[in-house]
């Protein structure tokens, strides 16, 4: 596992142009840092001006058009960098931010959803009742997950485990943090697992498990997951151990080895990410988590969330 890494690592490459670079970020070696110049994102902020979020809220098909904004402004092949990038096996996500020409919320919110449907439409998200969803992690809290417990580990995870759609993509943004010490983004791809192969030709890994969501999520559905699957991507994985519901002793003992065998693993790293810069990743062979913050009564951080399926047109345009 060590010898791939280290080959993935020698097939990146920086990409320069009048209004984006492209670079291996610099924490975790998978990732890539994409930079929009500053005269891109203020010409966008400005086009953009006129919508109003709750005009993204009520209308879908004006997610699409930021998104042709965007595009527009940076030029086709940003649209193109940030499909190859997601659809990369060897990387499959990327960071990218608003280099601190606004901290106003709203735009943070067009930005997010720019980006995101260059690949494809967002899922509903039936916590917020929107196609994103907000939401503060403070010093104290009541809820029924790990989502805004702030002084747990968020364990490794994948997202849309208890939904029927599918989530193909993932976008988290960070709004604002206050009196924040720790609680870095944790991350780990499936290929850096040393344990991935031995646990993939379990039988166990392979069967349905049940996922049901507490009350929180406003979801009833019980969804029939495997843990490990293949798909046009390679060997992908659907996971979290909060909303798995195993039905023997077997089947527990098993899930509890395997959410420690990729806490234990050594390809996880903590990603930091500044208020006003997103990440992105591939769902299907990306896990995710966060690291548990310090203490801090006066302690404040804002996210947003957004995550969808990659459009036919995007999958058209990888094929050719």
């Amino acid at each position: 596992m060590a010898q791939l890494l280290k080959a993935d690592r020698n097939v990146r490459s920086v990409v320069k142009s009048n209004s984006y670079s492209v670079t291996r970020h610099n924490v975790h070696p998978r990732l890539q840092r994409i930079e929009l110049a500053p005269h891109v994102i203020a010409t966008f902020l400005d086009k953009v001006g006129s919508i109003d979020v709750q005009n993204l809220e009520y209308v879908p098909y004006l997610r699409f058009c930021l998104a042709d904004t965007l595009v527009k402004c940076a030029g086709p092949s940003f649209h193109d960098v940030i499909i190859k990038t997601i659809f990369d096996r060897l990387t499959g996500g990327f960071t990218i931010g608003l280099c601190g020409i606004t901290d106003d919320a709203s735009d943070y919110v067009k930005f997010g959803t720019a980006i995101g449907h260059l690949l494809g439409s967002a899922n509903h998200d039936a916590m917020s009742n929107a196609y994103y969803a907000r939401f503060v992690v403070k010093h104290t809290d009541d809820s029924d997950s790990y989502l805004r417990q702030a002084y747990r580990l968020f364990t490794l995870h994948t997202d849309g485990t208890f939904v029927d759609e599918q989530t193909d993509w993932l976008l988290m943004m960070k709004f604002s943090e206050l009196n924040a010490k720790g609680g870095e983004s944790r991350l780990l791809h499936l290929d850096d697992w040393e344990e991935r192969d031995a646990y993939a030709s379990s039988e166990l890994a392979n069967i349905d498990f049940e996922y049901k969501a507490p009350g929180s999520k406003n979801v009833n559905d019980t969804v029939q997951r495997p843990l490990l699957f293949e798909n046009k991507f390679g060997l992908c994985a659907s996971f979290i151990d909060q909303f798995v519901q195993p039905k023997t002793i077997r089947e527990a003992t098993f899930l509890n080895a395997f959410s420690q065998s990729l806490e234990e693993s050594e390809g996880t790293k903590e990603v930091p990410l500044p208020p006003g810069e997103l990440i992105v990743l591939n769902n299907h062979f990306w896990l995710h988590g966060r690291a548990p913050f310090e203490q801090n009564k006066s302690l404040h951080r804002e996210l947003m969330r957004q995550r969808g399926v990659f459009s036919g047109a995007i999958e058209h345009r990888i094929a050719c």
